[in-house]
Parts: C-alpha cells; sequence; structure tokens
C-alpha cells in the first residue's frame, strides 16, 4: 500500500462526504439524538407503580401498612376504593396498575395473632412491571411483618427478641441498582455498531450506483487502498461521535467510571474499526444504496439491540441464540464497556474480549478487500 493514494481516496472521501448534508446529519445528529433519546427514555426501573388501595378494616394498624406503601419510591398511592369494581374500573383505564385490598378483621387477626392474608391485584397486560411490583410489594409486606413479629415478642418477653438470621445484601459494582449505569455503556456499543456500519455500507455502493467505479478502478489504486482511503473519513466521524457519548456518559448521565480511561478508549477505537470494515464489506457485496443500507439495518441493528445482551440477558435466551450470540461483535464490547465503567476490570479480564474484536475485524477486512478484488 502507497500512503499518497490512500490520501487522495482519503480526500476524495472528505469532499463528498462534507459536500453531502445528509451525510453529515447521518454521521452526526442521528448518534446524538439517539444517544439522548435511548438514554432518557430507555430504562429498567420500575419507581412510582400507581396504586388504589381498598382499606376495609381503617385502622392504625391498616394505615401503617398503607404508609409503607405510600411513603416508599416504589409506589405512587393515587386513591382509596371501595369496592373491586372500582378497582376494576382503575386497572382497566391504566390509573392504577396495582392494588391492595386490607380485609375488615385485619387488625383483629394480628392482635390474636392469627396470619391475615393481604390482596394485591397487578396489571399483568405489562409482565415485566407486574412481576417488579410484586416483588417490591412482597418486600414491604414481609417486613412489616417482620416488625410486628418483634414487637409482639417485645410485649411477650419484655426484651427485643432476634430473628437467628439476619440476610445483609450487598449489591457490587451498581449499589443503587440503577439500570442507567448499565444501559447507557450498552447504547454507546450499539449505536456505534450501527451508525459506524451503517456510514461505510453506502460508500462502494455509491461509487457502483453513480458510475464512477470505473474511473477508480482504471487507477492503479489498490483494493486495499481503496478501501482504507474510503474509512479514513467515517473513522474520523466515528471517532468523533464516540468521544461525544463517552463524555454524555460520563458528565451528563453520570455513569461511574471505575477502570482505566486509556483501556477504554482504545477498546472503542477497535470496535469501531470493527464496525467500519463490516459496513465496508456490506457496501461491497450490495451495488445499490439502498440495498446495502437495508442489509446494514438488519445486520447491526438487531443484532447488536437483541442478541449482545444490551437488554435481554444472554443467559435467558434459547442455546441455538446463546451459541449465535458468540459471533456478534457488539455483545464483547457490551461486555468491555459495562467491565470498565462499572467494574474497573483491566486488560487481564477483558483480553479475550478484546482478542476476539481484533481477529473479528481482521478477518472482515481482509473478506471486504478479497469480494472487492473479485468485483473489479
Amino acid at each position: 500500500m502507497k500512503l499518497q493514494r490512500i490520501k487522495a481516496v482519503a480526500r476524495k472521501e472528505f469532499i463528498h462526504v462534507f459536500r453531502d448534508i445528509r451525510s453529515l446529519i447521518m454521521g452526526i445528529a442521528i448518534p446524538m439524538m439517539l444517544l439522548f433519546l435511548f438514554g432518557y427514555a430507555l430504562t429498567l426501573d420500575v419507581d412510582n407503580v400507581p396504586l388504589v388501595v381498598w382499606d376495609q378494616s381503617g385502622t392504625p394498624a391498616s394505615r401503617d401498612l398503607v404508609s409503607r406503601f405510600s411513603g416508599s419510591r416504589y409506589f405512587s398511592l393515587k386513591r382509596y376504593a371501595a369496592s373491586y369494581r372500582e378497582i376494576e374500573r382503575d386497572i382497566d383505564r391504566r390509573d392504577a396498575l396495582m392494588a391492595l385490598i386490607i380485609p375488615r378483621r385485619f387488625d383483629d387477626d394480628l392482635q390474636a395473632g392469627r396470619t391475615v392474608k393481604v390482596q394485591a391485584i397487578v396489571d399483568g397486560s405489562d409482565s415485566n412491571t407486574a412481576t417488579t411490583a410484586l416483588g417490591y410489594a412482597d418486600f414491604i409486606v414481609d417486613s412489616y411483618s417482620r416488625s410486628i413479629t418483634l414487637e409482639q415478642s417485645r410485649r411477650a418477653v419484655d426484651t427485643l427478641s432476634r430473628p437467628p438470621l439476619a440476610p445483609e445484601p450487598r449489591v457490587w459494582f451498581n449499589a443503587d441498582l440503577v439500570s442507567r449505569n448499565a444501559i447507557v455503556p450498552g447504547l454507546i456499543a450499539v449505536i456505534m455498531m450501527v451508525i459506524a456500519a451503517l456510514l461505510t455500507s453506502l460508500t462502494v455502493a455509491r461509487e457502483w450506483e453513480t458510475g464512477t467505479m470505473e474511473q477508480l478502478i482504471s487507477t492503479p489504486l489498490t483494493g486495499g487502498e481503496l478501501i482504507v482511503g474510503k474509512l479514513v473519513p467515517y473513522f474520523c466521524i466515528g471517532l468523533f461521535d464516540l468521544v461525544v457519548a463517552l463524555l454524555a456518559g460520563r458528565f451528563i448521565f453520570l455513569v461511574p467510571m471505575r477502570g482505566e480511561r486509556l483501556l477504554l478508549l482504545g477498546t472503542s477505537i477497535l470496535f469501531l474499526v470493527v464496525a467500519l470494515a463490516l459496513g465496508m464489506l456490506i457496501s461491497i457485496l450490495g451495488r445499490s444504496q439502498f440495498a446495502a443500507s437495508q442489509f446494514a439495518l438488519v445486520a447491526t441493528l438487531l443484532p447488536a439491540f437483541l442478541l449482545s445482551g444490551f437488554v435481554f440477558p444472554i443467559a435467558n435466551m434459547p442455546l441455538p441464540l446463546q451459541a449465535f450470540t458468540h459471533v456478534i461483535p457488539a455483545r464483547y464490547f457490551v461486555t468491555i464497556l459495562r467491565g470498565i465503567y462499572l467494574k474497573g476490570v483491566g486488560l487481564k479480564v477483558l483480553a479475550g474480549d478484546i482478542l476476539f474484536l481484533a481477529v473479528f475485524g481482521s478477518l472482515v477486512f481482509a473478506l471486504a478487500v478479497r469480494k472487492f478484488r473479485k468485483k473489479m
């Protein structure tokens, strides 16, 4: 490869990018829009679940239980109901996602030491929210039950009897369980994969479509020189997007950074090169910009979003899909980002993921050069 020829191709591609406002919008504005849109809108936290209460007891004990729900950040008390019909109406209208029904003899049964059943009705049309809300309700009721048991023990023996087992849970790496801390690093991987591959998927296809590829073939350019030269402008755009995304994750979304910044930057650049090489291969295989762009979206967005572990745990997927995720580059980069951001792990832990990205990128680039030579 000759550097002078690569510079000439890169200069030509830079001129085209800056003259085509659509390419600049696609390369800069869209990634920023996706980052902020998904960063703020996509959350797995379940807070302020709308709650309606039917308190048939109306005693201090029942009001104490209700206050534990209303005082929690997980529930938002909307109103008190007076019948199952009102509860059904509120859930049908989505005014409430959960209802708490306290029986009439709630306080009497507690005082007599009998087990009291408190009913919780949840809107199961949103299964994830319903499951999480039930878990929160179980925790609140269990905590209330423990406090009553301790109080009854204190009254019986005039001393505080302690339970034989006292769990002390600890959450590592994301102590507050804020979903944004896990989503934003994964979101960076998805956006970089989609945008980088989509941008480069149009480069060679555009030359074939406009009829200028024959002129390039007639020059002394080799396939590798042409591909590298065309990748340089989009690498610069992708690097700009990457730096902005990393800064936004740190200073806007406040995702903690516990690892080495140089390792983060180096692995991010490696992943960017992999995404660009994949987009270039798609552009070479497709003769039209429309076909190349559509295939790039299917080959990058869906796997990166669904099969990388970004939102859905890979361990919960069917075994064939779990095996298929091993060839998805975004899977390894999501692991790298979360490891550096949240866990602070280093090169020793992430060496396998980094090696896969390097090997995958080299194979894709070599395949792109080979396919282009066959078409020349």
